[in-house]
């Protein structure tokens, strides 16, 4: 894979922790000038954290980055923590973690994968606090969008797919695949099966996830903490259908909440975890936001071709007043 030329900043100028409640205790990180024009990167997952390499795409003069790992999720604590853990408590998070930095208004609200699922919810909450969205590898929260990945995009990885599978031995543990794997991973006392399943969950989603599967990155499959919460609470989400209605963003009432905030879809051709028609339902529901289908490009951000055009975007949006 060619490299990418992104942004490159300097350390953190601010990192802390903000307790939303009782539980769950947010772990966030700012780049970039403390007078700049705020945008916040939404990870995946759900459950895959943020790190510095993600402000790549935002230009330090520029842009004041805030970096924000969701509940459970990278350095936020309790580590995989499901409880009070929905997609409504993450809208509200990014409220509060707005009004505890003083920023008016996001310049810039960026997500990808479950990202974008997020970044959607809190516009269509919250949109006089957005100014502009930039989603990539669109991802709706429907169950037709799960069940569509866990059988004809993993069937091309059929060796990824055997591996997980055979964490669930009989029939009636396959005929409802997610929820068996979220009950395994999730409950019980043997630690070491729960991990061993966890790994390779994560490793099939990370095989789909680009064109070339980079070797480098299955390394993260050594982190445990990721590991299991990566695993965890994805199925945790995809088991509760993501907490929304189907296909909820793509109703014309929802649709209109945001349909003035400029917005980009950056979406790859072949994208094997969430396929391109999903960005295209919700380009015609808002038909004034502009769709970027990147040939020869898969789920990852990292992909060239995807990679470039995110910043190119980030850049033009930039110039957004």
């Amino acid at each position: 894979m060619a490299a990418n030329v992104g942004y490159a900043h300097e350390d953190a100028f601010d990192e802390g922790f903000l307790q939303v409640d009782q539980i769950h205790n947010l772990h966030y990180e700012q780049y970039g000038p403390r007078d700049g024009k705020p945008v916040i990167f939404l990870h995946g997952g759900p459950g895959a954290g943020t790190s510095k390499a993600n402000t790549a795409f935002f230009d330090p003069v520029i842009y004041r980055v805030v970096l924000l790992d969701q509940r459970g999720a990278g350095k936020s604590t309790p580590c995989a923590e499901l409880r009070e853990n929905t997609t409504q408590h993450l809208v509200a998070d990014i409220e509060a973690l707005r009004t505890h930095l003083g920023i008016p208004k996001w310049h810039m609200v960026f997500g990808g994968s479950w990202g974008s699922t997020l970044s959607l919810a809190y516009a269509q909450t919250h949109p006089a606090m957005v100014g502009s969205l930039v989603l990539r590898g669109i991802y709706l929260g429907s169950r037709e969008e799960g069940d569509w990945a866990e059988n004809a995009g993993a069937a091309f990885y059929p060796e990824a797919q055997r591996a997980v599978l055979d964490f669930l031995p009989t029939p009636e543990q396959r005929a409802d695949r997610t929820r068996s794997y979220y009950e395994l991973t999730t409950q019980g006392d043997d630690r070491a099966t729960r991990l061993a399943a966890a790994r390779a969950w994560n490793k099939r989603e990370m095989c789909m996830s680009a064109t070339k599967p980079d070797p480098e990155a299955l390394r993260e499959l050594e982190d445990e903490d990721w590991v299991m919460s990566h695993t965890c609470l994805e199925l945790h989400y995809f088991v509760h259908d993501c907490f929304l209605e189907p296909l909820q963003f793509l109703r014309p009432e929802n649709a209109a909440r945001i349909a003035h905030i400029p917005t980009s879809l950056v979406q790859g051709r072949l994208d094997l975890l969430c396929p391109p028609a999903y960005a295209w339902k919700l380009h015609e529901a808002l038909p004034r936001s502009r769709l970027y289908i990147i040939d020869g490009a898969g789920h990852s951000a990292l992909e060239p071709g995807t990679f470039k055009q995110l910043k190119a975007v980030c850049d033009e949006y930039a110039q957004l007043e």
